[in-house]
């Protein structure tokens, strides 16, 4: 019989007083929440429902979910209705896959601005590839992408990067036919990353001098002008890293792709091997080896800081539109797109390629489901069950899970 999994809300609980000491006075607002969500996450905490066979009688207990963005059991419903729409949208042509990524050095910058810097990212990235797509000498043609923030590396670390999914060819200028690029060649990666380069940079300094940066602690010293004009110097030394993966196949890889990147977060329950004696080990891909597996081990309160640097402000948008599939133009631009290639959905047929089984999820409060025990029944909900711990003052109001308040951080 199988060890239970291992799961993430169970380091955050079993290591919660002695990560609170070390780390609680330095945590934001959106941190606390997301530490305090995932570890009550489908606990009695939070309440639930209990479901029974309307024909074997089997009875089943399950609780509410937290339905916070960061936490990695409650990913699978947003996913499957994301990628339902997204289904309508695909075109069939060649889709590539690029990744603009941030320099290390200025990856502290970002840490303690991530509202700002996480934005300029969005915008270098988008206008770079949407500028040299419509510049005759590539392209010539308004192109469609869709872009996602992920800011984690294998191990946790700090690593800012955008994946940009990008149908192969656009829309021409007058809009009258539809302009492809090779199956094999999208964008030169050398000219990506130089105009990205200067794009950012550019952004960064404005944002520096209209005030919209915030330095303290060991990065105070750069809000004297040179010290910053001297970090930037040494960010552009060398050319930043702009990496183009080879095309997918076909809509039907697409959208198996995107269910995989757009709403994962920094690791997955799949990826926990084992907590024993205030460590956990985790297993990661060693990219420097080809992509071989292997696994870390680290102190649990330096595995939980880990994983909150990458919880993001809150109302920030991690996944993004632009050019023809961008909301205000979506409808129309795609119709036409469509028209163009002469498809009436997003496949060669005509019609929309259907979202795989293996990518659709129950979603996490299904009140209907067949019986697991005799296979025949569906499960019902027969009562309903209030969150307990009420001395936690844990409970949830229009889908959203509000939890008691942890001692506030210092003011920044």
């Amino acid at each position: 019989m199988n060890e239970p999994r291992l799961e993430l809300a169970e380091v955050f609980r079993g290591e919660e007083r002695r990560f609170l000491e070390v780390f609680g006075r330095t945590l934001s607002a959106e941190q606390r929440r997301a530490f305090r969500a995932i570890s009550v996450c489908r606990t009695a905490a939070l309440g639930g429902h209990v479901q029974q066979c309307d024909r074997c009688g089997h009875r089943r207990v399950a609780y509410n979910s937290c339905r916070n963005r960061h936490c990695p059991k409650c990913q699978a419903a947003a996913r499957a209705t994301w990628l339902d729409a997204r289904a309508a949208e695909l075109l069939p042509v060649p889709y590539f896959h690029i990744v603009f990524t941030l320099p290390a050095v200025l990856g502290p910058v970002a840490l303690q601005n991530p509202r700002g810097v996480y934005g300029i990212l969005f915008r270098a990235a988008s206008e770079t590839l949407l500028e040299l797509a419509d510049d005759p000498k590539h392209l010539g043609a308004r192109i469609g992408l869709l872009a996602v923030l992920h800011t984690w590396g294998q191990t946790l670390v700090h690593h800012p990067h955008i994946h940009c999914v990008v149908p192969g060819g656009g829309i021409s200028h007058d809009g009258s036919r539809w302009v492809g690029c090779d199956k094999d060649f999208f964008l030169p990666v050398r000219v990506l990353s130089r105009v990205f380069r200067g794009k950012f940079v550019d952004l960064l300094k404005r944002a520096y001098r209209g005030g919209k940066l915030a330095f303290h602690g060991k990065l105070l010293p750069l809000s004297r002008p040179p010290m910053f004009e001297r970090l930037l110097n040494t960010s552009v030394k060398h050319d930043w890293v702009v990496y183009a993966k080879r095309p997918f196949g076909g809509p039907r890889q697409v959208l198996k792709y995107l269910a995989c990147y757009t709403h994962r977060v920094a690791i997955s329950n799949r990826r926990l091997v084992r907590l024993a004696d205030g460590k956990v080990t985790f297993r990661y891909k060693d990219y420097a080896q080809g992509g071989r597996q292997r696994t870390m081990t680290l102190d649990a309160v330096h595995f939980t800081r880990r994983f909150l640097l990458h919880v993001l402000p809150s109302g920030m948008v991690r996944i993004r539109y632009y050019g023809f599939l961008s909301h205000r133009c979506r409808g129309r631009q795609l119709r036409l797109a469509q028209r163009l290639l002469g498809c009436g959905g997003g496949d060669q047929g005509g019609t929309s390629p259907p979202v795989p089984e293996s990518d659709r999820e129950p979603p996490d409060e299904d009140h209907s489901f067949r019986c697991p025990c005799c296979g025949v029944g569906q499960m019902r909900v027969i009562e309903k069950l209030h969150p307990q711990h009420a001395s936690s003052h844990c409970y949830r109001r229009r889908g959203r899970v509000h939890l008691p308040r942890m001692p506030p951080g210092p003011r920044r």
